[in-house]
């Protein structure tokens, strides 16, 4: 694959200091498809427009999800940022077809057995927890000890893992993801870990999400239920932890949104929607696969060729946002098609979100930023939208 002397390069700074900026560029010089440039100057296509990105998204058939099609793959170096993006695992997110649907299906069924009312006292629960271990001094940066402690927490506890081991298990997956000479042992406590818990599920099932898994009649075998419990754990991590620190920016920085949270007249639900839309946690993904030589956005797409969706952009599109209101639900922060987020997968993460949100509103009412606004970092990459830290200071209060 080759591509002509105007593709862009993803990866220079302009890129990274503010990717929605530089996308909306991109589409008013090039159009709603744009052939680009990764690290390492390995080639791919970026799907701006969104009614472009919903026919990528509608056509499995002609935009597959396995990274073994891609023709660039064997020049992707071993530290490549979006290496674990284009690697294959024999997991629900790489499969296709009959398989994807066999495994998505169960997936699906298994937490639409999660009850919704224990799914928010559970939620409630952890996040006073995390709460508890900061309130009294005052302080606190709501990303690393907030955000990113409570989607993990919570799914590791619906899979049915005993409390004691849910620490253990999130700190083995933080070193396999961070940590690259201890990877490999890391790797093999995670799997020591989700084995016992399956065997475990499968002598004596519960209501959990493992025991729904391993009983279903798709028939999944252990390393199935395993790695797709594991996709389910990173995924909800990811895009969960990213969603509550920008509906939290979002309302420490905007006047307008902090006083019609608190004073009832928007909802928190409408905010978690306005975040969605503007700032997804999720911003590009690299994640399709031309099956065939096709036609997209009047270019020439070779087989094997890599098409980056870009969700942000897509939420932008001019062509769609004119008149919209961001209370509309159209937008593609989960995704689309075969390929989006299983149903009701992202009913929970709202559930989960959004009593973060609120817990924290009732516990610290008083919350406020400790630097200026314009000194928040965001995270410097093309692919997710998430802040550093969330510096706040509040009215100590006892735990509970």
């Amino acid at each position: 694959m080759t591509h002509p002397e105007h593709a862009v390069r993803l990866y220079e700074p302009e890129a990274l200091d503010d990717p929605a900026a530089f996308l909306e560029k991109l589409r008013g010089e090039h159009g709603p498809v744009v052939p680009v440039l990764l690290d390492g100057d390995l080639p791919a296509w970026i799907v701006l427009g969104y009614r472009e990105l919903h026919y990528v998204a509608s056509q499995p058939r002609l935009f597959g999800r396995d990274p073994r099609r891609w023709n660039q793959a064997d020049q992707v170096p071993p530290d490549w940022p979006a290496r674990p993006h284009v690697t294959f695992l024999p997991s629900v997110v790489f499969t296709e077809g009959e398989e994807r649907s066999r495994r998505a299906g169960a997936i699906g069924d298994a937490l639409d057995e999660v009850d919704r009312v224990e799914l928010a006292q559970l939620c409630e629960k952890v996040a006073d927890s995390a709460i508890d271990l900061f309130s009294g001094g005052g302080e606190a940066d709501l990303i690393s000890q907030y955000a990113q402690l409570m989607p993990s927490q919570v799914i590791a506890r619906l899979f049915g893992l005993p409390e004691p081991d849910v620490t253990t298990l999130l700190h083995a997956i933080f070193r396999a993801m961070t940590d690259p000479p201890n990877r490999a042992q890391a790797e093999h406590e995670i799997a020591e870990m989700m084995g016992g818990l399956v065997a475990g599920k499968r002598a004596r099932p519960g209501r959990d999400l493992a025991s729904h898994l391993v009983t279903h009649d798709a028939g999944l075998d252990d390393p199935e239920v395993i790695y797709d419990m594991l996709s389910l754990l990173v995924a909800s991590q990811d895009n969960c932890a990213g969603w509550i620190g920008n509906t939290l920016r979002l309302m420490l920085i905007d006047d307008h949104f902090q006083m019609d949270l608190q004073g009832g007249r928007t909802s928190v639900t409408e905010a978690l929607n306005h975040v969605l839309w503007k700032d997804p946690p999720t911003q590009n993904l690299p994640s399709r696969f031309a099956t065939q030589d096709c036609e997209l956005g009047g270019h020439r797409i070779r087989k094997g060729d890599l098409i980056i969706i870009s969700l942000i952009a897509a939420n932008a599109d001019p062509q769609v946002r004119q008149g919209v209101s961001v209370a509309n639900r159209a937008h593609l922060a989960f995704g689309h098609g075969e390929y989006g987020c299983p149903f009701p997968a992202p009913e929970l993460a709202e559930i989960i979100t959004k009593t973060a949100v609120e817990v924290l509103l009732d516990r610290l009412p008083d919350v406020h930023l400790t630097v200026p606004p314009e000194e928040l970092r965001w995270r410097r990459n093309i692919w997710n939208r998430m802040l550093e830290a969330l510096p706040v200071a509040f009215t100590p209060a006892m735990s509970r």
